[in-house]
């Protein structure tokens, strides 16, 4: 029992650093982006954590329909308007959805071992990151992990004391650096009404973990496909 409430105080403690971060988002009708807080799309690997950590976002509450577009250590709070270096890094067309219920395929790096998944999805069609009254997405590819715990091998762990026992009990999570993919089906009959990075027509998406460390994941934007436009 004194070991089960030991592990959960480490899990929970600020000295745990852990991420996994959303590095690219395509839509099944094409277009494609990166997350909020992204540095210059480019996800680092294994090292410290002022190298592996500037662009991670984390949210304030392991409840993934909460509003707010969550933080990076290296831009601080997360804004709409980081939506315009958004585009000039990954192109005017951000991810198009088809209307009828289509995909966003993407790229989840988890860089340490309580980045991972499972991950929750919710879009919110006023583009303005209230997520407590969006709709939740199927996420239908799923990112591995154990309340956003895996091995440093990659493997989902059978439990959060195993995993650890792995790690040798070291106050910072080990490294993973691997690239999982991830689908979500959005609704069909979804509008977005959001403005951003020049765009109109915008919906945003949160991807999260809910793991007490973070939890981490990204927001990222997406389009309707044929209902958008762009204004800058």
């Amino acid at each position: 029992m004194l070991v089960n409430i030991f592990l959960v105080a480490l899990v929970a403690s600020p000295l745990v650093a852990a991420h996994g971060k959303v590095s690219v988002v395509t839509g099944d009708a094409g277009g494609n982006t990166t997350a909020l807080g992204i540095k210059g799309a480019v996800v680092p690997g294994t090292g410290s954590n002022s190298k592996t950590e500037v662009d991670t976002t984390v949210f304030n509450s392991v409840k993934a329909a909460t509003n707010g577009l969550g933080k990076t250590t290296g831009g601080g709070k997360n804004t709409l308007a980081g939506m315009s270096a958004v585009v000039a890094q990954s192109g005017s067309t951000l991810p198009q959805v088809s209307s009828n219920g289509g995909t966003l395929s993407g790229t989840l790096h988890v860089v340490t071992t309580d980045g991972a998944g499972p991950f929750t999805a919710i879009v919110d069609p006023t583009g303005t990151g209230k997520f407590a009254t969006g709709t939740q997405a199927d996420v239908t590819t799923q990112v591995p992990g154990k309340n956003g715990n895996i091995l440093p091998s990659g493997k989902v762990p059978r439990s959060v004391s195993r995993l650890f026992a792995r790690m040798g009990l070291h106050k910072r999570a080990a490294n993973v650096n691997k690239d999982f993919p991830f689908q979500v089906a959005i609704p069909a009959g979804t509008t977005c009404t959001g403005t951003a990075g020049g765009q109109t027509g915008v919906c945003l998406v949160k991807f999260a973990n809910s793991n007490p460390a973070g939890p981490f994941g990204g927001v990222f934007a997406m389009q309707i496909a044929g209902g958008n436009t762009t204004t800058a």
